[in-house]
């Protein structure tokens, strides 16, 4: 008999196990995906919102009239705002620029009311949305920021709830247990529990994007949301979350965004779980864990939030070959990409003698400028790409007398150049030049691979 809540902040937990036949077929230990999609706001942050809220209310932080304030990705704002709302409070979500449009559209449809800010920049800059957040709690009377990052009652909520939970559903047999890192909350708070319950029998895996600084990454963007550590070259302090439990996190498992993304439809369209990207990353993650693993080990991986918030994103055919996510085999630019020279990009702090001694091999004689200041191992994030470098442009000033060779770029750095993915086509390149544009960044997995003039497109 199904359950019979009077409120619907009752209805917060208590998700299923499923198991993941199709995609764990021929691994030995098998595979439970917890459906944290299933909570009433769609997300694994319902649990940590109603936990904050309550301990708010508890020391007195929070009182009748008040506003929440919190920067999100969008899920834990939507937690707030279901369980501010039916508490009576305001509630003023600063969304991350970056996050599905969907989310914030969710939020509206809550109750809630939207800030976008930017967290691509330093976490100094006073744009930061950590900062934006601050300054709206500082001017608002009775506001109270709940700080998933920092807030010790966001792992608290599932030692109470998820860790017992999932004890309880495989009748202590879980032996391996893996979760994304983002603010740390559901990793830390489930890892502690469960490896006390079991006498430090399980191991706790962290899934986490291959660039992430979490799992030893350069800090450099991702495009899987929710999950892992971003660190802006010009950071001067790099802090990580206090509600992440480093000590509590065995091993990670760093996981590419294609590979993330691809699971994720795949958990869609195999096991009817229609998810979120993070998801997708969790799943591999703990299907390379279960790989290692024998027939009396147990895997039990958590499926944050629903794809119904990624419909214009991992869930989009077009998005994704926009991205050079989705590509065929001989199709799409992938010959026209090989056969180019080596991509040459510029430091947008770079001298004008510099930039100029490095567009001496580039195609086309321009370059993306981007903004990392050092390589990045993982090559130039589309995100990280502010303008782009002209060999003509820079010849002209110098020769002008407007710059020196050891000024700044600065104002020398033109336009963006566009973008296309690696699996779109050769028209549909040469369409992204109208108004005399001189070339195409090439994109695979959202990183610029390669540029392609206007003459290489035919």
């Amino acid at each position: 008999m199904a359950a019979v809540h009077e409120s619907v902040l009752d209805a917060i937990g208590g998700t299923p196990l499923i198991r993941l036949a199709r995609l764990g077929a021929g691994i030995a230990a098998p595979i439970y995906a917890k459906a944290e999609f299933l909570n009433i706001g769609g997300s694994v942050k319902d649990r940590a919102a109603l936990s904050m809220v309550l301990a708010a209310e508890r020391d007195g932080l929070l009182g009748p009239g008040g506003t929440i304030v919190e920067a999100t990705s969008g899920n834990t704002g939507i937690g707030l705002a279901i369980v501010g709302r039916q508490r009576g409070y305001r509630v003023i979500a600063g969304v991350a620029d970056k996050a599905s449009a969907e989310k914030s559209d969710i939020l509206r449809a809550y109750g809630a009311e939207v800030v976008l800010a930017p967290t691509s920049v330093p976490q100094e800059d006073p744009r930061h949305l950590f900062n934006v957040v601050r300054r709206l709690v500082e001017e608002i009377p009775g506001a109270w920021l709940a700080n998933q990052y920092d807030n010790p009652a966001n792992p608290d909520a599932h030692i109470r709830t998820t860790g017992p939970e999932i004890w309880e559903q495989t009748g202590g047999r879980v032996t391996h247990f893996v979760a994304g890192v983002g603010t740390g909350g559901t990793v830390t708070g489930n890892g502690r529990f469960l490896k006390e319950a079991s006498g430090g029998r399980v191991t706790v895996v962290g899934a986490d994007p291959e660039s992430s600084s979490y799992g030893g990454g350069d800090g450099s963007p991702w495009f899987v949301e929710s999950i892992g550590h971003y660190l802006h070259p010009e950071t001067v302090e790099d802090r990580w979350p206090q509600a992440l439990g480093s000590e509590v996190i065995d091993s990670y498992e760093r996981i590419p965004d294609r590979e993330s993304l691809l699971t994720a439809r795949r958990l869609s369209r195999e096991e009817g779980l229609l998810v979120g990207p993070s998801s997708g990353a969790a799943v591999a993650a703990a299907l390379r864990v279960a790989r290692r693993l024998g027939p009396d080990d147990l895997v039990v991986v958590v499926l944050p939030d629903s794809g119904r918030s990624y419909l214009s994103k991992v869930h989009s055919d077009a998005w994704m070959r926009e991205w050079g996510f989705l590509e065929e085999d001989g199709e799409g630019l992938r010959p026209l990409l090989d056969a180019a020279g080596p991509l040459v990009v510029v430091a947008a702090d770079e001298t004008v003698g510099g930039a100029l001694e490095a567009l001496r091999t580039a195609p086309g004689g321009v370059a993306p400028a981007v903004l990392a200041r050092a390589a990045r191992p993982y090559g130039v994030a589309a995100t990280e790409v502010v303008g782009a470098v002209s060999r003509e442009v820079l010849t002209a000033a110098l020769g002008d007398g407007a710059v020196k060779p050891g000024d700044p770029l600065g104002a020398l750095v033109g336009p963006a150049l566009p973008t296309v993915g690696v699996g779109q086509s050769a028209a549909e390149a040469r369409a992204a030049l109208a108004g005399g544009r001189p070339a195409v960044l090439v994109l695979v997995d959202g990183r610029v691979a390669g540029l392609l003039p206007r003459e290489a497109l035919g």
